[in-house]
């Protein structure tokens, strides 16, 4: 392997001495695939974030970066309006690869020429491997990889190397000779790419040597050592659900400061049945955590009177939840005379991309999250959001790290605007009470086949619709439910579970003979994309 040398130039901005875990960031220019990028470099031992492409130089130099991955993209480099990024990127002296668009814009910005492709590549192709060191090591000779382009490089100078080739792009992978870049034309990050993580991982250790020792642990330890610098001497609230996420910021929040915590647990009336008695009994008596419990079924339900639009439905909630979290802060402040500064809550990486608050002023708003989107401007309180770099499956991770019991950590998600966004339409206590019993007997037959750890989210969805139906004699016209249940690593991307025929069949007929007022159940099978988990 060839180790190129790092740019001495005048303008070299240092990275080294910079705190952190070992980082490569990603620079997204509307992949599809970007999220599971950040995936594969985390599952390989390093920390990973998603950046905006034309993040300035400085801001990227603020990570202690290992490598830079510039992403694919829809985009043609040729376009005038394609995203770019920072002209001044290969002064960091760290290596880049580029995938797809990436490839095309990194080789464009070192002299190469773009063209649109003679023959566009959608799907498997065979690569053509010319040279197996470095970037390529191990690899067969011969091998399939994932491609979904329309433009190619063209033309490269001399200062480049050809690594591979396909049979309609000449220069699928390549390597600068004296700038740390290397680009690929498919996708090493995808399945349909069988020796895609061998190369990533070849790109991580070989040549942005990085250590591989990002674990969980450090994680925790870092996170503690931010929120107690952060926080100093005030107390923080944190609204404490029962979910998985709510809980591992809770138990990770005491870890950091102990008493300066308090929870505040609001019943919005929006609750699975019995939630409110098991979030006291698992919080106050067994973690001895100072437990708040505010009671404003009334207000929540008064605010969504009437309402039907599914994101005024979410900003209606996230308000309220402000105002019982303020008024909490209050409360508490006179009892301790200590001010209630911060508010601590669950965020993950995947709510932070879908409400278009993340990474790229790009990214779609797919639907607002009541802890990322729809909130007043002036909360009254400096949010810490411990959790928002992470994926699900991480976040459990750091569960058992902290030594939550399993079965806390593999709880169900449960969203935040609870069964507002599972009662289609107008809500209204029978509609809730109706629910809340559906859902009930479906978890129950969903634990007794042993399906709850092999699904990662099932819950009922109570539909405006009724259909005829008949009962002993008479005919019926009632509700119609849904059952939703999905199977998922990083809740980004998700399947239909697929639940054997018996159980459905179970679940069906307890729900219609136990829950009055449904006589007809059905099955959701929509995988995400192109739907969603939830159904608003």
């Amino acid at each position: 392997m060839v180790l190129f040398p790092l740019l001495m130039a005048n303008n070299l901005i240092q990275t080294s001495s910079k705190k952190g875990p070992e980082t490569v960031l990603i620079l997204d220019f509307g992949s599809q695939y970007a999220q599971l990028i950040a995936r594969r470099v985390r599952e390989a031992g390093a920390f990973s974030l998603l950046m905006a492409p034309d993040t300035p130089i400085e801001k990227l130099a603020e990570h202690n970066m290992a490598g830079i991955i510039l992403s694919g993209g829809p985009c043609s480099v040729s376009n005038e309006g394609s995203p770019r990024c920072d002209e001044r990127l290969f002064d960091l002296g760290v290596p880049v690869l580029g995938i797809c668009y990436g490839m095309q814009l990194g080789c464009h910005m070192l002299g190469g020429k773009i063209e649109g492709a003679h023959a566009r590549e959608y799907g498997r192709a065979t690569l053509h491997v010319k040279d197996s060191a470095g970037l390529l090591h191990g690899l067969p000779e011969d091998t399939a990889v994932w491609m979904s382009h329309g433009d190619q490089v063209d033309a490269i100078g001399e200062e480049f190397r050809i690594l591979a080739s396909t049979a309609t792009c000449p220069m699928a992978a390549v390597a600068h000779t004296s700038v740390q870049f290397y680009g690929v034309q498919f996708h090493p990050e995808v399945t349909h790419t069988p020796h895609g993580v061998e190369l990533l991982r070849n790109f991580l250790y070989e040549i942005c040597g990085i250590n591989g020792t990002w674990r969980m642990a450090d994680f925790m330890e870092e996170q503690c050592a931010f929120i107690r610098e952060q926080v100093g001497d005030s107390r923080v609230l944190c609204g404490l659900s029962g979910g998985v996420d709510s809980s591992v910021v809770a138990a990770l929040l005491h870890r950091a400061i102990g008493d300066q915590l308090v929870c505040v647990f609001v019943d919005n009336g929006l609750l699975r049945k019995n939630e409110r008695a098991f979030v006291q009994t698992t919080f106050r008596d067994h973690f001895d955590i100072d437990l708040r419990v505010v009671d404003a079924r009334k207000d929540f339900l008064d605010d969504l009177d009437g309402v039907v639009d599914p994101q005024i439905k979410r900003t209606k909630i996230g308000h309220r939840f402000i105002h019982c979290f303020k008024t909490s802060a209050e409360e508490i402040t006179k009892d301790s005379n200590c001010d209630v500064r911060f508010l601590a809550q669950g965020t993950l990486y995947p709510d932070v991309i879908e409400s278009g608050h993340g990474y790229s002023g790009a990214a779609a708003n797919i639907k607002l999250h009541h802890n990322v989107g729809g909130l007043p401007e002036e909360l009254g309180f400096d949010l810490i959001e411990p959790l928002r770099d992470l994926f699900k499956d991480e976040v459990r991770k750091l569960g058992e790290v902290l030594g939550l019991p399993d079965g806390l950590i593999w709880r169900h998600p449960f969203p935040g605007p609870g069964l507002a966004v599972r009662c289609i339409g107008e809500i209204t206590e029978a509609k809730l009470a109706v629910l809340r019993d559906c859902d009930e007997v479906l978890l129950e037959e969903i634990v007794a086949a042993n399906l709850y750890r092999s699904t990662d989210q099932v819950f009922a969805v109570l539909l405006p619709v009724q259909s005829v139906g008949v009962m002993g004699d008479g005919r019926t016209y009632e509700s119609v439910v849904a059952i939703r249940a999905v199977e998922t690593q990083d809740f980004m991307t998700a399947d239909w579970a697929k639940i054997p025929y018996e159980v459905l069949a179970s679940i069906s007929n307890r729900i219609i003979n136990e829950v009055r007022g449904v006589n007809r159940v059905v099955y959701d099978i929509s995988s995400k994309p192109p739907a969603t988990i939830e159904w608003e």
